[in-house]
């Protein structure tokens, strides 16, 4: 025989003395549960080559930057400097190995005093610097009328020299835009 369904009030009372279970912790973020792990890692094993790459024309200078690369960070044991091995262009190599002192002080400079005691030289091809990116050229402006351009000299004729020629220039330039955004 089938037990009937309780009715609202029979629901509500059953419901009132059971106990339910507290609604679970959401996780902790990836993040969060990964920084100190993280740390001792970074502890232990420190920044590699690979954090010098992008920053490497700050540290050694354009020049150098052209003919050598970092490419691999080998940590000393115990807390001991480590090593750090640079691909060098063949014949850049003399030049290397005689700023090594500067370079190892740049490079300690930017991973933190003790970190490389020593460099090794590996010679090799290197890939060229990135091209530092260009910066938009403006199109060229339409000459001003002479009557403008008359305008121009004889407000600025009091003024001496050097200041003269860049209130001229600057006095141009903005009459040039004026004029474009009227004419658009």
């Amino acid at each position: 025989m089938r037990r009937p369904l309780p009715t609202d009030a029979e629901v509500r009372e059953i419901l009132s003395r059971r106990r339910t279970r507290p609604a679970p912790r959401p996780a902790p973020r990836a993040g969060r549960a990964l920084q100190p792990l993280i740390k001792k890692l970074d502890e232990t094993f420190g920044r590699g080559a690979s954090a010098l790459e992008p920053r490497w024309v700050e540290i050694v200078g354009e020049r150098l930057a052209r003919v050598c690369r970092p490419q691999k960070l080998t940590k000393g044991r115990g807390g001991q400097p480590g090593v750090l091995e640079l691909r060098v262009v063949g014949a850049a190599a003399l030049l290397v190995q005689h700023q090594s002192a500067e370079i190892l002080s740049r490079v300690n400079l930017f991973l933190g005093p003790g970190s490389v005691d020593r460099l090794r030289i590996a010679q090799g091809p290197v890939k060229p610097l990135p091209a530092p990116a260009a910066k938009p050229s403006r199109a060229a402006r339409p000459p001003l009328p002479a009557s403008s351009e008359a305008e121009l000299a004889a407000s600025v004729a009091s003024v001496p020299g050097a200041l003269k020629a860049a209130l001229q220039a600057l006095g141009r330039s903005a009459l040039a835009r004026d004029a474009e955004e009227r004419g658009s």
